[in-house]
């Protein structure tokens, strides 16, 4: 049975949003589960929450959690948060932030997979939009709580699809609100910047399709726009974190700089990089599998270069958490490679070896073999173990704690429930500095603890000396004290 002319077409257009729609489904899924059975591995999210709580009220976004009345702009330049306070203004909870998280990186599948279909043909573009949704990278980050670079995803997508067109003006119009999002986006900006120089000297429009090569013909622009990116990225760099992000923080200096080792000089630094990059070998690990998501094909694309300060930041860190494959770390970096591999082969196709044609022709059904296949070592697949959606007694006891503590009240609190008291009372962490505040309620987790449980009693006391607290319920691994004096 033929299928008619329309319907086709029809198919062709919501395909996208359809695959946008279903990888949105699975992202929530993944997030909501975690947060319902009170497996949150950071306090990432009650941080967020705190920022985005002050933007919907139409103040600043201080994080208590960080210390009593500190500004999340002492930690990082996020002002792009605010895009969630209307919804959480209106709906204050957690689940917010997650299902808003969901639809931004389902934004970004739609974006690519359609930038995908429009240079590529129907079924290759939509396998490399389903190859990116169900890609680790993005896994990873959806399933570990909420952070404001799900924003950077769908912004990516679109300055990567502008770039496939050969239309700088979108390029540039995509590319600059990353400065907004996080102070070190400013590089991958800069990035774009050193992409679009690189492209004005091609010479031509090897690999595009009739309307981008039309367009790259009737531009001149790139070089122009690429140098503004550059200098804009490095510009914004510099001041936030040279003087916005130390202006708000209580020790005046921006705590991500590299630690300085004592003994070691810039020569030896500047010598021993390229080691760094790779050693050790979870480093090594995390960059031949962003590789192998485009089956290598995205080498051919001068846009992969955006994905260089991303690595090289997490690489070059001693911070371990950074190098591997969990968290949100890859979530952008996926973003970029597959737009540069729709890139790759829309590149081979037309000016490739001959060898290397034939792989561009099943480099999509390749990198959706391979997603798939990876699935099964990443957080979607849980979706169909039954454990997933129960989390048991603790969920049960995490819940008393809550019930236990009132809303409006003021709690301070291990990483354990951190999050899921944040949205109704005014939480604090139990390892900043509390000052002279004193919490109604301390709630500790000896899950989350290391060494020998503690007393609850006592270790609430010597957190906040001078007031006295009475144990009120003790559930599983949870204890909650009272605030009955001073």
């Amino acid at each position: 049975m033929q299928v008619p002319d329309d319907a086709r077409r029809r198919l062709r257009a919501y395909a996208p949003w359809l695959l946008g729609l279903g990888c949105a489904t699975l992202y929530a899924a993944v997030s909501l589960a975690r947060l319902h059975r009170f497996a949150s591995r950071s306090w990432d999210v009650a941080i967020f929450e705190q920022a985005i709580a002050g933007y919907a009220h139409l103040g600043p976004p201080i994080v208590d959690v960080q210390g009593p009345g500190a500004n999340f702009f002492g930690d990082h330049f996020s002002p792009a948060l605010a895009i969630f306070a209307p919804a959480y203004r209106l709906f204050p909870h957690t689940e917010t932030l997650m299902l808003g998280q969901a639809l931004l990186v389902a934004v970004s599948v739609v974006v690519v997979a359609r930038a995908g279909t429009r240079h590529l043909g129907f079924a290759p573009g939509l396998a490399v939009g389903a190859a990116y949704g169900l890609s680790w990278g993005v896994q990873s980050a959806v399933d570990f709580d909420f952070h404001e670079v799900a924003i950077a995803a769908p912004l990516l997508a679109l300055a990567g699809a502008a770039y496939l067109d050969r239309d700088w003006l979108r390029v540039a119009m995509w590319t600059l609100p990353l400065i907004l999002v996080k102070e070190d986006l400013a590089l991958t900006v800069a990035a774009v910047g050193v992409v679009l120089v690189l492209t004005s000297g091609e010479g031509g429009a090897r690999g595009m399709s009739g309307q981008a090569r039309a367009r790259h013909r009737g531009s001149t622009g790139a070089r122009r726009w690429g140098i503004g990116l550059a200098l804009a990225g490095i510009v914004s760099f510099a001041v936030t974190t040279v003087w916005i992000i130390p202006a708000y923080n209580a020790e005046g200096s921006y705590r991500f700089w590299p630690q300085d080792e004592a003994g070691i000089g810039l020569a030896e630094r500047l010598v021993g990089l390229p080691v760094a990059l790779v050693s050790p070998s979870v480093k090594l690990v995390t960059l031949l599998l962003v590789l192998v998501v485009s089956v290598a094909l995205a080498l051919r694309s001068p846009w992969l270069l955006v994905a260089a300060p991303a690595l090289a930041i997490r690489f070059l860190s001693d911070n371990e958490s950074y190098w591997g494959t969990d968290f949100h770390y890859s979530l952008t970096v996926m973003t970029v490679v597959f737009v540069a591999l729709l890139d790759a082969i829309a590149r081979t196709r037309v000016h490739g070896p001959d060898w290397l044609r034939p792989v561009a022709v099943h480099a999509p059904t390749a990198a959706a073999a391979v997603a798939v296949a990876l699935c099964a070592s990443f957080p979607l697949w849980t979706l169909i173990e039954p454990a997933t959606y129960d989390g048991g007694t603790r969920a049960d006891h995490a819940g008393a704690v809550l019930a236990a503590v009132p809303p409006g009240s003021s709690v301070a609190s291990d990483i354990g429930l951190l999050s899921p008291l944040v949205a109704e009372r005014t939480a604090y962490w139990v390892g900043s500095d509390l000052g002279t505040v004193q919490p109604d309620y301390v709630v500790l987790d000896a899950a989350t603890w290391s060494g020998p449980a503690r007393d609850g009693v006592d270790y609430a006391e010597q957190l906040v000396p001078g007031a006295a607290y009475e144990r009120v319920l003790h559930r599983g691994t949870f204890q909650v004290m009272r605030r009955v004096g001073t």
